[in-house]
């Protein structure tokens, strides 16, 4: 197996993006989404590091990256992905839910820098239910310190249909991550890294309601992916997508849901189709 290695771009603003690189090959960025960092793409990226140098950024925040800032918001994530795109010379590009958002933001105001982008249920908001909608008590839950009660409340609100560990209880649910949380280990930290992040996710989607047609646009190839186990406002965001994206494809994976690319999902059959895809 090759071997890892970390390197950064600089963002428009000064703000340092780190990555993870392995492979050999055409480049291929893999962006993740929210509550994930570089590190949840690690066992995806091996699975192609045969035929692509894979580049995973760590989103602000996160990380090797530096932090939010206080003007975050597209134009950010348009400027840190087109950061890494000009920086490692990469034209492709995988993202997953608030990454995939980010991505069809670069792909409309930079195509010039894409050849293709494959995308794993971005959350654009198109109707009711909404991706947004556990959005509030998320909020609440941040604002009053309660970082166990604010990850259960995004866990609910992005979570799979028939998942079961979702779907338990909210006081048991929460009583667990608390247990979690007070774990000195690398888990523990990253749980407590990343949940304050998904309000900076929140902040996009919301910054992407109702302007779905302008993605219309977009002239690249694009894999549009979803899972037939996703929360119902995915799919419908991707019947949106797919209506407006005139060069679209649309694959959808049985039996798995909205982390399919993370290492605790199913990355062999997102691994599948992004090599037929990116060949």
């Amino acid at each position: 197996m090759t071997q890892w290695s970390t390197d950064r771009a600089t963002s428009r603003a000064g703000t340092i993006i780190g990555y993870r690189q392995i492979g050999a090959g055409p480049g291929l960025v893999l962006l993740p989404g929210a509550m994930q960092s570089s590190r949840n793409f690690t066992r995806l990226a091996e699975l192609l590091a045969d035929c692509f140098t894979l580049y995973l950024p760590d989103r602000r925040g996160r990380g090797l990256s530096g932090p939010p800032g206080v003007d975050y918001g597209i134009d950010t994530e348009v400027d840190d992905l087109s950061a890494v795109l000009a920086q490692t010379g990469a034209r492709d590009v995988f993202a997953l839910s608030s990454g995939a958002i980010a991505t069809l933001w670069t792909a409309l105001r930079h195509p010039q820098a894409f050849d293709r982008i494959a995308l794993y249920e971005p959350p654009v908001p198109v109707g009711s239910p909404s991706p947004l909608d556990f959005a509030q008590r998320y909020e609440a839950d941040l604002a009053a310190g309660d970082i166990a009660a604010a990850m259960v409340s995004a866990m609910k609100g992005t979570g799979d249909q028939r998942d079961w560990f979702t779907n338990l209880p909210r006081p048991l649910l929460t009583m667990m991550m608390r247990m979690a949380l007070r774990g000195t280990g690398e888990e523990a930290a990253a749980i407590r890294e990343l949940v304050p992040t998904v309000h900076y996710d929140i902040l996009l989607v919301a910054a992407t309601a109702g302007k779905v047609q302008r993605f219309s646009a977009i002239g690249l190839p694009v894999l549009l992916m979803g899972g037939d186990n996703s929360n119902p406002y995915l799919p419908m965001a991707l019947d949106a997508l797919q209506r407006e994206l005139p060069q679209a494809e649309r694959v959808e994976l049985k039996g798995i849901g909205h982390i399919a690319a993370d290492n605790v999902g199913k990355p062999k059959l997102v691994a599948s189709e992004l090599r037929r895809f990116f060949a």
